[in-house]
């Protein structure tokens, strides 16, 4: 199971590679249900690897002056702090709970691919004239909110969350949609980063295994990088959309007890047999 996990670990890095996204939502349902981690391992695992692998998209990114520092000084330390919060707060909430939340938020991503694919043929802007150079407080008092809930919801699922933290930049900061992901990769590796640092003492880490698969992982983003341009992207985004829905609705249904709140067989028989004692 372990060799699967690490080959598994290739292709979350080629489709960050192909996608500049999504492939960190993968490293959930892998750590779970293909190498058998427990459920909030799994997700603090996945935060150091989403931290990881976006940082090294980032340096692509900066290289190409798409990413604005001023914005992710803005945006970071509310998410962080959500983050961090998130991870923490996970320690009362059961890891069902998690997983059906992971799930929701899999069939949300999914949703948003979908949509971002289907506009994908409109034009957009080339200059960025309409770019924020200040912001006021209400502004602020926003991007803290997409923060800070942003965050909490890393912390607890595990993901990075660009899908959310991307239309956000566009919409509240007015710049360009190639600076709104260079700049999130940033702030989902700063906010990562932290969510794993609050993962720290309730969880056990093999830090051999974290080491190997964060490497094995970014070969694969320089897979994904070199093959992106033989990939028709919008097929593939419709085509890793289709797997997100599969994925949710396959962790919705392996959760299904605790969704409906339906006791498992044996224990209803349990119940039914100690109600016919005392009768």
């Amino acid at each position: 199971m372990i060799i699967l996990g690490y080959l598994s670990a290739i292709l979350i890095g080629l489709f960050l590679g192909l996608l500049g996204g999504g492939g960190s939502i993968l490293t959930v349902p892998i750590f779970v249900y293909l190498i058998g981690l427990s459920t909030k391992t799994s997700i603090a695992l996945s935060l150091a690897v989403v931290g990881a692998v976006s940082l090294i998209g980032v340096f692509k990114h900066w290289k190409l002056g798409n990413v604005n520092f001023k914005i992710v000084a803005l945006f970071s330390p509310f998410a962080m702090v959500g983050t961090f919060f998130g991870a923490k707060l996970s320690k009362y909430v059961s890891g069902s709970f998690q997983l059906i939340l992971f799930a929701v938020v899999m069939l949300i991503a999914a949703v948003f691919m979908f949509k971002k694919n289907k506009n994908s043929t409109k034009k957009t802007p080339s200059t960025n004239e309409n770019k924020k150079t200040s912001y006021s407080t209400k502004d602020i008092l926003i991007i803290a909110t997409e923060g800070i809930f942003v965050g909490i919801l890393t912390g607890l699922v595990g993901v990075g969350g660009g899908f959310l933290i991307v239309p956000a930049l566009v919409l509240l900061t007015k710049i360009p949609m190639k600076e709104a992901v260079g700049s999130s990769l940033l702030i989902i590796s700063l906010k990562s980063f932290a969510g794993f640092y609050g993962y720290l003492g309730q969880v056990n880490i093999d830090w051999n295994f974290l080491l190997i698969f964060i490497a094995i992982a970014s070969v694969g983003i320089f897979i994904g990088t070199y093959l992106i341009r033989f990939i028709s992207q919008a097929q593939l985004k419709k085509v890793f959309s289709i797997f997100l829905i599969i994925m949710g609705v396959f962790i919705l249904y392996k959760n299904r007890n605790k969704l409906f709140n339906i006791k498992p067989q044996s224990q209803q028989s349990t119940t039914q047999l100690s109600q016919q004692s005392i009768a």
